[in-house]
């Protein structure tokens, strides 16, 4: 997949990608918000993997894709699978959403963010908006756009399970699936709170078509998308640090979106009312973006 573009190629990719950036890209502000509340809310207690919170987040995920009448990839939803972490045995289940491509439907764009989070600690919630119930909202924002809009390829929505455990549900997944039939992965994690107003995306250097794309990109927000954390800025390598790494490690290209750590992280205090919604709502509409490019061009 990281073969060389010919000139004419680059060409035919340019050419696609500026029709691309002329789409309009909107999203539903208030589906999306409402999303994040819910699933950081102290109900889904944290919704740490093995959990009976992590349970209820996984049927509500569940819930909002079957309303969208979007189908489980095969058919099914859930992906379960085990392992042994500290000492301990969970049994976790990944969601897999799909939506067939109209014109290269052998080829997958696999779109992901982790649902669980860390559970209750001494008694308090960590609820995990930005981290990460942001990107599993964004999901379903991805999935109402596709109703009006296919997809060329297809694409898996996958909602991992149990990435603070050590990236375990993108792993099995990745273990598990015909990696010459992905693309690329999109992998959101963090991103729905900047003061910064500034979204960072990683691992188009590893991909020459996909630094194409990025170097070409026209933002169609007022947010800042920058490019770093990716082992050449001298800040925090980020290129294995969520989902994304098991892809990366597979040999499979990637698109890292998140933020920069912010005082809540990991903390009970990351809560939907700390997120920074037209930051979030720019953000989201940001990845669809950089998506449709992916998806139109001619590779």
């Amino acid at each position: 997949m990281n073969k060389k573009l010919t000139n004419l190629t680059f060409l035919l990719l340019f050419t696609v990608f500026g029709f691309a950036q002329n789409k309009n890209i909107k999203i539903d502000k208030n589906n999306l918000l409402k999303h994040v509340e819910t699933l950081s809310s102290d109900q889904y207690e944290g919704r740490r993997t093995g959990e009976k919170g992590n349970d209820s987040a996984r049927a509500y995920i569940i819930k909002q894709f079957e309303k969208l009448n979007i189908t489980g990839y095969n058919d099914n939803f859930e992906q379960p699978f085990s392992f042994t972490a500290r000492k301990k045995e969970y049994k976790a289940v990944n969601v897999l959403a799909e939506i067939k491509g109209t014109e290269t439907p052998e080829k997958y764009i696999v779109i992901s963010a982790h649902y669980d989070h860390l559970g209750v600690h001494n008694g308090k919630i960590y609820n995990g908006a930005d981290d990460d119930a942001s990107g599993v909202a964004a999901l379903f924002a991805f999935a109402e756009y596709f109703i009006k809009n296919p997809p060329k390829h297809s694409v898996i929505l996958a909602a991992f399970d149990a990435e603070e455990l050590g990236l375990r549900g993108a792993k099995h997944f990745v273990e598990t699936f015909d990696k010459s039939k992905i693309l690329v992965n999109l992998n959101m994690d963090m991103i729905s709170r900047s003061n910064k107003d500034e979204l960072y995306v990683v691992g188009a250097r590893y991909t020459e078509w996909l630094s194409s794309i990025l170097n070409s990109f026209k933002n169609p927000t007022s947010s800042k998308l920058s490019q770093g954390h990716d082992g050449t800025d001298g800040k925090q390598d980020w290129t294995m640090a969520s989902d994304h790494g098991p892809f990366h490690s597979a040999k499979i290209p990637f698109l890292y979106f998140g933020n920069e750590d912010h005082a809540a992280y990991h903390k009970p205090t990351d809560d939907f009312k700390d997120i920074t919604p037209e930051f979030y709502v720019n953000a989201v509409e940001i990845i669809l973006s950089v998506f449709t490019a992916i998806d139109d061009s001619e590779l």
